[in-house]
């Protein structure tokens, strides 16, 4: 099967100024880039011509981090990312509680509030919970997934009291004399609640990642990421694997302390796909959120004496996994958000280095990850140049809390957020994610916040840190294909790579960089096939809107 794309902009990502008259795709993958006649020359009898009328074709966009079957499960809670006030949550809740009528046994689960955007400036307690239900157990998440709330009703049933001690690398929140009041901090002392709600929630997963599949395709992503896979995860994901569930390539990246067992029990799909499904490597956790003070950074944040935050594992537990994952050959990924955490992971890659003669080429071979970099040193991007570590920026961080991060960090440390321009002129291969379902995985708005750097409020932050627009959508493209060690398969639009492409509706090279957020994707193409079309009939899904979705 054949399908001639022609008639409008292509964008090749191979160079700024590639501009071919044509793409010839053949059973899935991209035949021929160049002259029109040339392409037409090379149809078989049958071969289907596109006109793009004007439009722009390029690479499909790779998402470098984020978390489907996260977003999957948020598919089926109540959205709190529009509430302003505590009274905002608990008509929300409310409302949600009253059109599921949760069953005897089950929990009420809200997602996306954020403290920095509520009236009160600060995280809500069991009391506003316990205005929704004092019978039901209910659980909120903050939008950064550092944070969670708990109802009476769910402490009770969880055992937290006031003689339950804080985990290393978490804490409860507490009233004067150390009564729990709701609030959970980090993921040692979250589980205490999540693994018990969890359990308990009815749901389809099946169901909810078709859902999911859908947000990231009409953002024109074709390549997404599992960022934090337990063991069961796993095992849920390739039951849908089996189960051909899955439409786009999902990279899988398991928790490093349950790697190991992982890719025992499913070989098949140990750094390779199979149904579209592979375990990309391992994944640790280093530190919290900045925009809720829980990252580690080097120095304190502004307006305290001493408070830095607080790591979520010791050097020691974070040189054991990088110097497994050197020893076995695997990729690991660690989110970082402060400079303090980026210094541990750093350190631990600097003793594996120096163990043998062969092993800092070996790390350079596996392409370790820092995920988020939001507070990362120009210091420290020296370090991963000579690593070769890749730098997974959350750049759109400049728009959602750049204005909480200049409150946090001060001016000069806040607008240094998100340093993309730093690592791109150091030579790293740099990209950008959005770490849905922390915000919406559109790739176009993230360009948007690495070429302008602007906040919610409109205030410009680190414009030196600004990059062009040909530079920011190699972060979305042939630099998120380099992560995955795809970069000779995907990214770009060349002869014998796979055919994943997006038409837009107009070419951001040539738009006004203020309007680039507001580009549509018109159409994503995984390997030939039209998996989202915004105009009827649709080839996979029927296309929701994300307010639909969610």
């Amino acid at each position: 099967m054949q399908k001639l794309y022609y008639g409008g902009d292509i964008v090749t990502m191979r160079e700024e100024t590639d501009a071919p008259e044509a793409v010839l795709v053949t059973d899935g993958k991209i035949s021929y880039v160049g002259e029109l006649a040339e392409a037409r020359r090379q149809c078989l009898p049958g071969a289907e011509e596109i006109d793009l009328e004007g439009k722009t074709l390029m690479p499909s966009f790779i998402d470098p981090h984020s978390h489907i079957a996260m977003l999957a499960q948020y598919t089926d809670f109540a959205n709190l990312g529009k509430c302003t006030s505590f009274k905002d949550l608990a008509v929300t809740l409310s409302d949600w509680l009253k059109e599921k009528r949760l069953a005897e046994g089950e929990v009420l689960v809200g997602y996306g509030y954020d403290h920095n955007f509520l009236d009160e400036q600060q995280h809500p307690t069991k009391e506003v919970l316990d205005r929704v239900s004092d019978t039901i157990p209910v659980c909120i998440l903050h939008t950064s997934g550092h944070m969670c709330v708990a109802n009476s009703v769910l402490l009770r049933e969880c055992g937290i009291t006031a003689d339950t001690p804080d985990p290393e690398g978490g804490k409860f929140g507490r009233e004067e004399d150390g009564t729990p009041n709701g609030y959970i901090e980090e993921v040692p002392a979250m589980v205490k609640v999540l693994i018990p709600v969890f359990s308990r929630v009815k749901a389809d997963f099946a169901r909810q990642l078709e859902k999911a599949q859908q947000i990231y395709l009409k953002y024109g992503i074709t390549t997404v990421q599992d960022g934090s896979t337990n063991a069961s995860g796993f095992q849920k994901l390739a039951e849908c694997a089996k189960g051909q569930v899955f439409h786009l390539d999902v990279v899988s990246y398991v928790l490093a302390d349950d790697l190991e067992k992982t890719a025992e029990d499913y070989p098949e799909y140990y750094q390779k796909y199979h149904n579209r499904l592979k375990i990309g490597g391992a994944k640790i956790i280093l530190d919290g959120s900045p925009q809720g003070r829980s990252a580690w950074l080097r120095k304190p944040y502004e307006g305290e004496e001493t408070y830095c935050g607080y790591p979520a594992h010791t050097q020691e537990e974070t040189d054991r996994w990088v110097e497994t994952a050197v020893e076995k050959g695997y990729q690991l990924l660690a989110h970082c958000n402060g400079d303090a955490a980026s210094g541990q992971y750093l350190a631990a890659f600097e003793k594996a280095a120096a163990k043998t003669p062969e092993n800092p080429e070996k790390i350079r071979a596996l392409r370790p990850v820092m995920i988020h970099c939001q507070t990362v040193g120009d210091d420290q991007l020296d370090e991963m140049k000579e690593l070769g570590m890749i730098p997974s920026i959350f750049v759109a961080h400049t728009w959602y809390w750049g204005d909480v991060h200049l409150k946090n960090l001060g001016s000069v440390r806040g607008a240094h957020i998100s340093p993309a321009r730093a690592a791109m002129e150091r030579g790293l291969i740099y990209n950008f994610h959005q770490d849905t379902p922390v915000v919406e995985p559109d790739m176009l708005h993230t360009v948007w916040c690495a070429v302008n750097r602007v906040t919610r409020s409109g205030k410009p932050i680190g414009q030196e840190q600004c990059i062009g627009v040909y530079e920011a959508l190699k972060g979305v493209t042939i630099h998120g294909a380099y992560a995955y060690h795809e970069e000779e398969r995907k990214g770009t639009l060349e002869a014998g790579k796979l055919a994943d492409m997006v038409i837009l509706d107009r070419n951001p090279l040539k738009t006004d960089k203020m309007q680039i957020r507001d580009i549509q994707v018109l159409e994503t193409i995984k390997e030939g096939k039209t998996l989202y079309t915004r105009c009827p009939p649709y080839s996979v899904f029927k296309v929701l809107s994300i307010d639909e979705l969610l």
